[in-house]
C-alpha cells in the first residue's frame, strides 16, 4: 500500500472551501492556506491545518491544489519568487483549478517540469452547487501520468473528470465551456424577460422549457434563483467577464472572431459597472428586467 499523500488547498472560497472539504472528508491530510484566513475557519475546525502563507503549505505538502482568482494571481502564486514552483518540494504535483490563461499554464508547466515538479491545469465548471455536491465537472491538461496520480483526488471533487491533452488543454476547454454559456445565459434571460412581458406563469414556463429541447443547467439552476430573486454569487460576475475575455484572447490567438461571446461579455460589463460585478451570473436577468434591480 502506497504511503498516504500531504494534501495542500490554496484559495477556500466559494468553491475551494466546498472542494477542500470533499478532500478532507475524505480521510486525507490537508494543510490550508486563504489570503483572508477567517475562510478558512470551517475547515481547520474539521481538522484541516492552518498555513501561515503558500510557501509554508508547499514546504509540508505532496500535493497542492490552487484556486484563485485572476491570471495574475495565478502567476504570482505558482512564478514568483515566494511561490510554489521555487518552494514546493521534489518531486510534488501542483494543479491550478482556476480558469486561467492556457498559454500560462504552458509557462507554468515549463518551469515546474525544470524542477522535477508534476503540473497539471485543471479548471471546473459547475458553480457553487456543484463545488457543495462534489458534481464539477473537470478538465485536466498535463502529463497524463500526472493525470493518473491526481485522478483519486479529482473523483472526489467532481463527477466528470477528462483528461484534455498536454498543458494548458485543460484551460482550453474549460474556455471552450464558458463559450457555450455565453449563449445559453444570454439565451435564458432573454427568454424569460419575453415570457415575463407576455404574462405567462415564469414557475410554469421553466418547467415547461426545462423539459424539452432548449433545456439547459443554466435555465433548470438558475432559473429558480432568477424567479425568487437570488443574484447572489454561484459564480462572480467580475470572474466570467475575465474567463470571456481570456477566451476571446485565445480566439485573437488563432485569427478567430466569436461574435456572440463578446457580445455577452459586452452585456456583464454593462452589468458590472452597474455595481453588480460580485453578484451570480443569473444577475443578467437585471439588464432585460429593471424591476428585479
Amino acid at each position: 500500500m502506497s504511503e498516504k499523500k500531504i494534501l495542500g488547498f490554496i484559495g477556500t472560497g466559494v468553491m475551494g472551501g466546498s472542494m477542500a472539504g470533499h478532500l478532507l472528508a475524505a480521510g486525507n491530510e490537508l494543510h490550508v492556506y486563504n489570503r483572508t484566513k477567517e475562510k478558512t475557519a470551517p475547515l481547520v475546525e474539521k481538522g484541516a491545518v492552518w498555513e501561515d502563507s503558500p510557501v509554508a503549505l508547499a514546504a509540508k505538502c505532496d500535493v497542492v491544489f490552487t484556486i484563485v482568482g485572476f491570471p495574475r494571481d495565478v502567476e504570482e502564486l505558482y512564478l514568483g519568487k515566494e511561490g510554489l514552483v521555487n518552494n514546493a518540494k521534489d518531486g510534488a504535483l501542483l494543479i491550478d483549478m482556476t480558469t486561467s490563461s492556457p498559454n500560462l499554464a504552458k509557462k507554468i508547466h515549463s518551469a515546474g517540469k525544470k524542477r522535477g515538479l508534476g503540473i497539471l491545469d485543471a479548471p471546473v465548471t459547475g458553480g457553487d452547487r456543484g463545488a457543495r455536491e462534489a458534481t464539477l465537472t473537470i478538465f485536466a491538461g498535463g502529463e497524463r501520468e500526472d493525470f493518473e496520480r491526481a485522478l483519486p483526488y479529482f473523483q472526489t471533487m467532481g463527477r466528470v473528470v477528462k483528461y484534455m491533452g498536454g498543458a494548458g488543454d485543460g484551460q482550453n476547454a474549460k474556455l471552450g465551456n464558458q463559450i457555450v454559456i455565453a449563449g445559453t445565459m444570454t439565451g435564458m434571460c432573454e427568454a424569460l424577460a419575453f415570457a415575463k412581458s407576455c404574462g405567462l406563469d415564469l414557475k410554469e414556463f421553466i418547467e415547461a422549457v426545462g423539459g424539452g429541447s432548449a433545456a439547459t443547467w443554466s435555465l433548470n439552476n438558475y432559473g429558480p434563483r432568477i424567479l425568487g430573486g437570488d443574484f447572489e454569487p454561484g459564480f462572480f460576475i467580475k470572474h466570467y467577464i475575465k474567463d470571456m475575455k481570456l477566451a476571446e484572447e485565445a480566439a485573437n490567438d488563432m485569427d478567430m472572431d466569436l461574435p456572440a461571446l463578446t457580445l455577452t461579455r459586452e452585456l456583464y460589463e454593462e452589468l458590472a459597472e452597474g455595481g453588480y460585478e460580485d453578484k451570480g451570473t443569473q444577475a443578467l436577468y437585471c439588464l432585460y428586467d429593471p424591476e428585479e434591480e
